[in-house]
């Protein structure tokens, strides 16, 4: 840059000289860089070291391929630094992240790669070894918690063969439960972590499910004696996770299949439909009103239906949708009373309230079991 140059042409003068380096060290540094600029949060360096040791298909972690920080500073040739609070590895400047997603032939292909790297290590002896008594210290194994929690991720992004088999290889072993804690830890079902032999209803259907990886999801779903409702360790089918997680394409291969129960619930008696209408995924929500087995008014353990949850989450699109649907109540009180109607006023709704009270079977003045009228908690709240 201080010979004139822009800020594109330094960054690619110097992405030069590291693939000049030649072996072991250009393939570390632009490894290095790809796993900062494409990783799904930013790494620590142990992380970073952890993941770059691995090779993709070995049964083995080795420790000898742990590069050292000197070794991956100099290779990277000053695109990286290192937060001495925090351990976090970054590109030196923002503009160098967007050069590098807008340049992806200095990569290739990255999501594939880190897919594969990821059930790598997933796969090792070391990580099968693991016990499932207790939480790992994953300083020992640093690159266990980003492995397990995000390689659907990047497979999902672009899957690749190589990351299909040691998929499927990962869901074959049914006593290696410990990525089945930390991947239910992250999706807030910490409680559930204790039981290995329950662990292992978690099964390679519900994994891809999760992620949302179609491809995967329409191969295990023909291996025979598949349940495509089983129940999992948090009383979970298949479906309430690519529904809660709002993947269209799992459902619409769940959903072909014959045998499949579209209004099974799951933990906390939440069918699909509830956790698409809660959690706003409109496309799924179409997919589920296009039955005809859908029911539309199964409420949850606290009494909340579809409808009730969409209301007070202020989904207008899904509101109007289940509306239109047909055999629905818009009267229809939770637990405590509380219409969707009174919901949607006491959050502030407004869009909804609007679309609720231009109904003429709804009533605007039910109140909840105290009494309390939609209008109350409206001006209570300042609505």
């Amino acid at each position: 840059m201080t010979d004139g140059l822009g800020l594109g042409d330094a960054y690619g003068a110097t992405l030069g000289r590291i693939k000049g380096q030649g072996g072991e060290k250009a393939k570390l540094g632009m490894a290095c860089l790809m796993w900062i600029s494409h990783a799904k949060r930013p790494l620590k360096l142990d992380e970073l070291c952890h993941a770059l040791a691995v090779d993709i298909g070995s049964s083995s972690l080795s420790a000898d391929n742990v590069p050292s920080i000197g070794t991956l500073l100099s290779c990277c040739q000053g695109l990286v630094v290192i937060d001495k609070e925090t351990s976090i590895v970054r590109l030196i400047h923002f503009t160098l992240h967007e050069y590098l997603r807008a340049h992806p032939e200095f990569s290739g292909p990255a999501h594939p790669t880190m897919a594969e790297t990821c059930l790598s290590y997933l796969n090792s002896q070391q990580i099968r070894a693991l016990s499932t008594s207790t939480f790992p210290d994953l300083g020992s194994t640093p690159f266990l918690e980003y492995s397990s929690v995000y390689w659907g991720t990047h497979a999902k992004r672009d899957l690749s063969d190589c990351a299909k088999s040691l998929a499927l290889k990962l869901f074959d072993n049914h006593n290696n439960s410990m990525p089945t804690r930390i991947l239910l830890k992250s999706q807030g079902h910490w409680e559930y972590h204790t039981d290995s032999d329950k662990l292992c209803l978690f099964g390679g259907l519900h994994w891809a499910s999760v992620f949302g990886i179609d491809d995967i999801v329409a191969v295990l779903v023909e291996v025979e004696g598949c349940d495509i409702n089983q129940i999992d360790c948090i009383g979970n089918t298949p479906l309430v996770w690519a529904a809660k997680n709002g993947h269209e394409g799992v459902v619409n291969v769940l959903l072909r299949r014959g045998d499949v129960d579209p209004n099974k619930s799951g933990s906390l008696g939440q069918t699909p439909l509830y956790l698409v209408a809660e959690n706003g995924h409109e496309g799924v929500v179409k997919i589920f009103l296009g039955r005809s087995d859908i029911n539309l008014n199964k409420p949850d353990t606290c009494r909340r239906t579809p409808l009730w949850c969409a209301a007070e989450n202020g989904w207008e699109s899904i509101v109007k949708m289940i509306l239109r649907w047909g055999d629905v109540n818009p009267n229809e009180p939770g637990w405590c009373g509380q219409t969707p109607l009174w919901c949607a006023a006491r959050n502030g709704r407004e869009e909804v309230v609007k679309i609720l009270l231009g109904r003429s079977d709804v009533d605007p003045n039910k109140p909840d079991i105290d009494g309390r009228t939609p209008l109350l908690y409206a001006a209570w709240n300042g609505h």
